[in-house]
């Protein structure tokens, strides 16, 4: 009797010990979800400790965390789901899989722009496309580095330092690349105070860097509320698909401009950002799988979204050079490396290094024109992009 008593307990103890998430790790390939559990903790050290884009990567970090603990069914594959997945983040991800949160994110995002710089300025629309560069040039190399058209489409967006436009266009275009895109995109955007002044001091001269600008004339009202109008008609007109980015980052700025509605403005531009921002983060982490990321790929990915990084603010320190040389002098070039849409931080730079070069030279207002330019352009590249190979 008593040996069947100890058959039991340890029929019953061994069913539970396989039954746990810890012995999920001696199993086949369970090692590599360790590994994931392990840059997920680093994902969150650095948000936490380092504050590297903390409100997205908090999120991102706990998404990549729970999807990665093993038998929790939080995020589990599902062909029968509208989303491809069951769970509750499974069930959340039609956020993404529906291009919702994204755009939801840039209404936030439109509420709380100020594109006067740009209207006060419209030539550093200029800077803001040239800065795209890098968005087409990575295309061209991801694809010679073995990528599909597709893929180097979404891999090239990360140029555009602008994380839901990558987010998009990678889950229409590259869904399986869509956490070592979205991750390599953040990264770098975090990185933009690191990345960007080695590029301008190599491309610009002292006396360039010292030129100061005019400036800038205030902008009526009327010219701030016409603005996100027709940006929205001519944009569309010409790049349909980029019509859900656009009109959204157009809309919330309209309501702002309007000054008719301070309560859609308000919660536009803090709750509503907020709580999507949650959202998406949790979703685009818990993608990072140890089937999608831990391979081959990811490195390429992230070698090649430096290189867009550092050819988008190349592109634009050039063309900056170009009009200054074109005006005589009156267009500082550094301001053509605020042409990516890291808002403000690509603006900031730019200010930075120009009161390093001389502490009565501000720069920020004029930064702000093409650095709200280069969100347009980001969009308007993804919306070319996914028309093109969606």
């Amino acid at each position: 009797m008593s040996s069947m008593v100890l058959v039991d307990i340890g029929k019953f103890f061994g069913g539970f010990w396989e039954s746990t998430g810890i012995n999920y790790f001696f199993t086949d390939g369970g090692w590599k979800n360790l590994i994931m559990i392990l840059i997920a903790c680093l994902m969150l050290y650095l948000a936490i400790f380092r504050k590297a884009e903390p409100y997205l990567l908090i999120p991102m970090g706990i998404g990549m965390l729970l999807s990665n603990l093993p038998l929790t069914g939080i995020f589990d594959p599902d062909p029968s789901s509208i989303t491809g997945y069951k769970g509750l983040i499974g069930y959340l991800y039609i956020g993404i899989k529906f291009e919702i949160f994204p755009c939801l994110i840039f209404l936030g995002i439109g509420a709380t722009t100020d594109f006067g710089p740009l209207i006060s300025n419209p030539k550093t629309m200029i800077l803001g496309a040239a800065a795209q560069i890098g968005i087409f040039v990575t295309f061209l190399l991801a694809y010679l580095f073995g990528f599909t058209p597709a893929q180097a489409a979404s891999i090239g967006i990360i140029g555009g330092a602008d994380g839901p436009t990558a987010i998009l266009t990678t889950s229409k275009l590259a869904p399986e690349l869509l956490s070592s895109i979205a991750i390599a995109a953040y990264s770098y955007m975090a990185l933009v105070p690191f990345i960007q002044p080695p590029v301008i001091r190599l491309l610009t001269t002292k006396k360039e860097r010292r030129i100061h600008m005019e400036e800038l004339k205030p902008v009526s009202k009327t010219k701030k509320i016409i603005f996100p109008i027709a940006v929205t008609i001519i944009v569309t007109l010409i790049v349909p698909s980029a019509a859900p980015l656009i009109g959204c980052l157009m809309f919330g700025n309209l309501i702002k401009e309007s000054g008719v509605v301070p309560k859609l403005v308000e919660n536009a531009s803090n709750s509503l950002l907020y709580i999507v921002t949650i959202m998406l983060g949790l979703c685009v982490g818990a993608t990072a799988t140890a089937e999608n990321f831990l391979n081959l790929n990811t490195l390429k990915i992230f070698a090649l979204g430096i290189m867009a990084f550092i050819l988008a603010t190349a592109g634009g320190v050039l063309i900056g050079k170009l009009m200054c040389w074109l005006t005589k002098g009156k267009i500082n070039p550094m301001i053509g490396a605020a042409g990516v849409s890291a808002v403000p931080m690509a603006a900031r730079v730019v200010q930075k290094e120009g009161v390093r070069e001389d502490p009565s030279n501000f720069l920020l207002m004029h930064a702000m024109g093409p650095n709200v330019a280069g969100v347009i352009g980001s969009a308007v590249a993804a919306g070319l992009l996914i028309m093109l190979l969606g």
